[in-house]
């Protein structure tokens, strides 16, 4: 029993989540939306063209610097300009612990979460020894030097998180 219960820790609950989500093989939600607001660089309000209620979604794939964490007010800046004022098309099959839906992204043709990493504004999202699904563009963001990448060991979100707990008050 010690040993399950050690498994569904804090830290690995919302593992059992997106394994539940996974498993019910639930279609993706697709629509068109207008972004509301950018509270950092991979969090979004949007409101669907349907009229719907607005909702927050999380680029999929990336995690973007905290606010209160060196680069974040840049890459919710960068993330503001790739969508004020565009139609978005949204993709949302998995929600986070948080209620966030889980989005793909696009403007036009153009993947928002590629975007920010190959811009160097955000981490291709790490899983175990993965380095994530824009590895490519993080690679070359590096290379270049850009955004985050222009110093020369930028603290991981997650890594700035465990030493710092949220930007945001409870």
């Amino acid at each position: 029993m010690n040993r399950w219960k050690s498994w569904f820790s804090k830290r690995h609950w919302w593992v059992l989540v997106l394994m539940l989500s996974a498993g019910q093989g639930a279609a993706a939600e697709v629509f068109a939306a207008r972004a509301t607001a950018v509270p950092d660089g991979d969090t979004l309000w949007v409101q669907p063209a349907d009229g719907s209620a607005t909702r927050k979604l999380r680029l999929q794939g990336i995690d973007a610097p905290e606010i209160c964490q060196r680069g974040g007010p840049a890459a919710r800046a960068a993330l503001q300009a790739l969508v004020a004022t565009k139609t978005l098309r949204v993709e949302v099959k998995y929600y986070d612990v948080y209620g966030r839906g889980l989005a793909r992204v696009q403007v036009g043709r153009q993947d928002v979460a590629a975007l920010m990493v190959a811009s160097g504004q955000a981490w291709s999202n790490r899983w175990g020894r993965s380095l994530g699904p824009y590895a490519t563009e993080e690679a070359a963001a590096r290379r270049a030097r850009a955004g985050l990448f222009s110093v020369a060991a930028p603290e991981l979100p997650r890594d700035f998180r465990r030493r710092h707990g949220s930007c945001y008050p409870p």
